[in-house]
């Protein structure tokens, strides 16, 4: 536990950026739901038998096997986690003036697709866009928009599309099993491989599930691989719905594309049946995404979203609807409308839960995805001003959640009296990691 006053003195310190507050420092970890879960006794027991060959060992036998099983896939190519499985298929897929469009690209996805030289286009479609719209599959991809991108740029440039499940960046929010077919329809047309971002797979086939018709008779595991069927490759952090701390794969039919992606892995990763992960860690994902199938858990998983989300909207505060499946997102341009996008509310507000709380957040908006123009030095502000609340996999209690509900009707009735900050110090690629900030 901190006081308020220890803990001006810390994001001071820390210039005003929660991702440099150290951790013994925070109360209640909101910042991600990436490795920060608890795994399963299942998965501690697999760790104990991992076997640390460096080719060919039993635990990445048993990894491939069971991600082939579940997503059916040819080639798994296991990844230290999912940044470097994006990594690698830009790098392969993509050259300068390549065009990667997406539902919503997130914050190392774009970074990877425009480091190669290449557009990220985000084409979610209208609803998605809407933090009040109660459609069920905000999720889905505009399917004009992307007939528009293919005729505007050409086929020819569009090494591949991308559909991120569920949309992070977007509220996670989920994707329909129609929009994926008929994304693929468009596609095949014109021959454009389709991947998936599938960090939370199980997620989404959960809600396509419990919102789609004809699915509800379906296991989650059917689901999934229906969906995978109409992709040509995906890739997945497994820090998320691979319930594991660390780890990530990227997969593909495509025999040339699966070579050249394991030649750069050899380069960057290590070998081809590892890819940067001790056995162990292979053992763990293995486990944890047999789990992540189990419906009761995901019942749980996404009921704790939910009653979060419910209680904050009970105290007033505006998020995006409905709840998604991993985070309640606030909207902090409808909550704080006195500060100005390119003085980044967001911020301000995450600032805030974590000088009133000790809670920490992470917003998703100007900060993340604010455009600067290369010359002209203008910023273009994002569509959304959001802060993620992302819920760890299996860790808190309902006294936890009940504790940030409680801070946040704190928080709203002085709302009105908090202000912006603006960036005193950014990096070029994925600024709010290490950017520095000061009040306004």
């Amino acid at each position: 536990m901190t006081t308020e006053t220890e803990r001006e003195a810390i994001i001071q310190h820390a210039h005003f950026n929660l991702f440099k507050v150290n951790a013994q420092d925070v109360l209640i970890d909101l910042l991600t739901d990436s490795g920060t879960g608890a795994m399963s006794s299942e998965q501690w027991a697999a760790i104990m038998r991992g076997d640390e060959s460096y080719a060919g060992s039993q635990s990445f036998q048993r990894f491939e096997s069971v991600v082939q099983d579940i997503f059916g896939f040819k080639h798994v190519i296991p990844t230290h986690q999912g940044r470097a499985a994006e990594r690698i298929l830009f790098s392969v897929m993509c050259k300068e003036g390549s065009v990667v469009p997406n539902n919503t690209h997130f914050d190392t996805t774009r970074a990877n697709v425009e480091y190669t030289g290449a557009k990220a286009l985000d084409l979610v479609i209208d609803e998605g866009l809407d933090p009040k719209s109660l459609y069920p599959f905000k999720g889905n991809m505009d399917i004009e928009k992307l007939k528009d991108i293919i005729e505007k740029y050409g086929a020819e440039n569009i090494p591949l599309c991308m559909i991120t499940i569920t949309n992070n960046s977007g509220g996670g929010q989920p994707v329909s099993m129609e929009n994926v077919k008929n994304v693929k329809a468009v596609l095949s047309e014109f021959d454009i491989p389709l991947y998936f971002d599938a960090a939370r797979f199980a997620e989404n086939a959960y809600f396509i599930k419990h919102r789609e018709e004809g699915y509800a008779d379906k296991t989650i595991k059917e689901i999934v691989r229906e969906m995978m069927s109409y992709g040509d490759g995906c890739t997945m952090s497994a820090k998320k719905d691979g319930m594991a701390n660390i780890g990530g794969f990227l997969c593909t039919n495509d025999d040339l594309t699966a070579q050249h992606e394991k030649d750069l892995l050899i380069l960057t990763e290590g070998f081809p049946t590892y890819g940067g992960l001790a056995g162990r860690d292979l053992e763990a994902v293995a486990v944890g995404l047999q789990e992540v199938l189990d419906e009761s858990y995901l019942h749980y998983r996404i009921s704790e979203t939910r009653y979060l989300g419910e209680h904050l909207s009970e105290i007033g505060i505006p998020i995006l609807l409905p709840p998604g499946g991993h985070a309640v997102y606030i909207d902090a341009k409808a909550l704080l409308p006195h500060i100005p996008p390119l003085q980044y509310p967001g911020q301000s507000l995450s600032i805030e839960m974590y000088r009133v709380g000790g809670i920490r957040t992470v917003e998703i908006g100007s900060v993340m995805f604010g455009k600067v123009d290369a010359e002209s030095g203008i910023e273009t502000p994002s569509e959304m001003e959001l802060v993620r609340l992302a819920l760890p996999r299996r860790t808190h209690t309902q006294s936890h959640i009940d504790y940030v509900i409680e801070v946040m009707r704190k928080i709203y009735k002085s709302k009105d009296e908090l202000s912006g900050y603006k960036i005193t110090k950014q990096p070029t690629f994925l600024r709010h990691f290490t950017a520095e900030f000061k009040p306004v």
